[in-house]
């Protein structure tokens, strides 16, 4: 069976990060303990990543690369922005156990839409959160095998177009938007 719309594929990978430029680094892996388990072709994984695994079967290896443009996009200094610091108080007061520098916290804009930022600087009258996604500006370097490839039954397209994420871990979201558990994908943290 071969990788295709609507297939359930489980995979493991290294994901590096780094241009030619600087040495690669590290970013994630998929084991064959907790791999990276998705339905193909719903839109739950960057369109490039899929792509590169189409056609493939168990047990075939990959290792391609995938450059920012059509991954996560750039990283936009327009994004690192100082909101009011009484946005993040409670009762007068910053919760210093999610309130952090390096923390990503859920933000939601004035329509309603949740947005992941990072804490960047804790201000007497700001908090500064970056709104880039965590690998903007990165090429990604997937390198790994392909461990199952199965159809997907009513229950596994129900889960996965639900929003739900298969690997029971920390997530990332797998698509444009910020924002896991939002139909947008994830992609599992060892």
């Amino acid at each position: 069976m071969t990788i295709e719309e609507n297939k359930m594929v489980s995979v493991t990978y290294d994901l590096y990060v780094g241009g030619s430029e600087e040495e690669p680094e590290l970013m994630e892996q998929a084991t064959a303990q907790n791999p990276l388990t998705f339905c193909f072709g719903i839109g739950m994984m960057l369109a490039e990543f899929e792509q590169n695994l189409r056609g493939l079967k168990i047990n075939d290896t990959f290792d391609f690369s995938i450059d920012s443009k059509n991954a996560y996009g750039e990283y936009d200094d327009e994004n690192v922005v100082a909101l009011p610091r009484s946005i993040f108080e409670v009762d007068g007061e910053l919760d210093s156990n999610m309130i952090f520098e390096g923390n990503v916290v859920p933000l939601m804009d004035s329509d309603g839409t949740r947005l992941n930022a990072q804490i960047v600087e804790i201000g007497d009258a700001t908090v500064t959160v970056d709104f880039n996604h965590p690998l903007a500006g990165e090429t990604l370097h997937f390198k790994g095998s392909v461990l199952e490839v199965r159809e997907a039954t009513e229950e596994d397209l129900a889960a996965f177009q639900g929003g739900g994420c298969s690997c029971g871990s920390d997530c990332s979201c797998g698509s444009d938007d910020d924002s896991c558990n939002s139909g947008g994908g994830c992609s599992c943290h060892s």
